[in-house]
């Protein structure tokens, strides 16, 4: 009589040996946070190699390092831990990419001005300001004799801006935030051809900022602050118009850097309504039994 090799079992739910392939799975999930991270080093990659985009990679690196270790010392210091470096490394790369001076200085002073307005400005636990928008408009209002920011000077060729508008829109689709580009476009579109009647330019002069890195931006990353955008489909919809009508008022006012002043004065003006708007419903009822319901962070 002979005896078959006893075959191997399958590993029991809940022991290390069926736990080893979930955990493994853990270690290689892709982390949805840094979608944001890769995308705006697509568009600082595609508009320095075709445009000369950096002022030099001392500069952007001054704001990137900057940023991540304000960011380290203020989250250590509110939190009692360093958070998540994603947002902070958009701010860097965006203040990088935005700041146009000779100096390293403004890069620098210009991201950690960007990472400390989260921690400062706050109204009930939310900061109402775009991190990397609050420190340009501050930037520019103070210390405009040695700052600049990036406009048209980079011009606008196709093929990079049909690459980052399509990644971007795919991106803000995924995070649900398509909304606000889209009106925000349509409401700068419409804006542009008002202009027309009031300044006699051509349509195509008005609307050609649009396709700049500096719009892309700020399409793409300000205006879409999940962290400094109203909750509401309605609201956000309601105040990218808003932007786009202020930018248009103030471009006719000659201000050069319009729409980062426009979303400096509109965002945060929509912020503080729906903070008090939800400040003035009424708390929630408690259950039948009794028991107090639990409160919602």
């Amino acid at each position: 009589m002979t005896t078959e090799p006893m075959k191997p079992t399958p590993a029991a739910a809940g022991t290390p040996a069926a736990a080893a392939v979930p955990a493994a799975a853990k270690r290689f999930k892709y982390d949805p946070r840094y979608t944001a991270p890769l995308f705006i080093t697509c568009i600082l990659l595609g508009a320095h190699f075709s445009m000369g985009g950096l002022k030099s990679p001392f500069h952007t690196g001054a704001a990137i390092v900057t940023a991540l270790m304000t960011e380290a010392i203020l989250g250590r210091i509110h939190y009692g831990k360093i958070p998540h470096m994603a947002s902070a490394y958009v701010s860097g790369l965006s203040a990088g990419i935005l700041v146009r001076t000779e100096e390293i200085w403004p890069f620098a002073l210009t991201a950690a001005i960007a990472i400390a307005s989260k921690y400062v400005l706050r109204v009930k636990g939310r900061h109402i300001w775009n991190p990397t928008n609050f420190a340009i408009g501050a930037m520019l209002l103070v210390g405009h004799q040695h700052f600049a920011v990036l406009g048209a000077d980079l011009g606008n060729s196709l093929w990079p801006v049909l690459v980052i508008w399509t990644m971007g829109t795919y991106i803000v689709h995924r995070v649900k935030r398509l909304q606000i580009c889209a009106t925000y476009v349509a409401g700068f579109l419409f804006f542009a051809w008002v202009r027309t009647l009031v300044t006699g330019h051509t349509y195509w002069a008005e609307v050609a900022p649009l396709t700049g890195p500096m719009y892309q931006l700020f399409v793409f990353f300000m205006i879409t602050d999940p962290k400094t955008t109203v909750l509401s489909l309605k609201g956000q919809v309601a105040t990218a118009f808003c932007i786009s009508a202020a930018e248009c008022l103030l471009r006719l006012a000659q201000v050069i850097h319009a729409p980062f002043f426009a979303l400096f004065i509109v965002g945060p003006i929509a912020m503080l309504i729906e903070i008090w708007r939800t400040s003035r419903k009424p708390a929630a009822a408690p259950p039948s039994g009794g028991t107090p319901a639990p409160a919602r962070s």
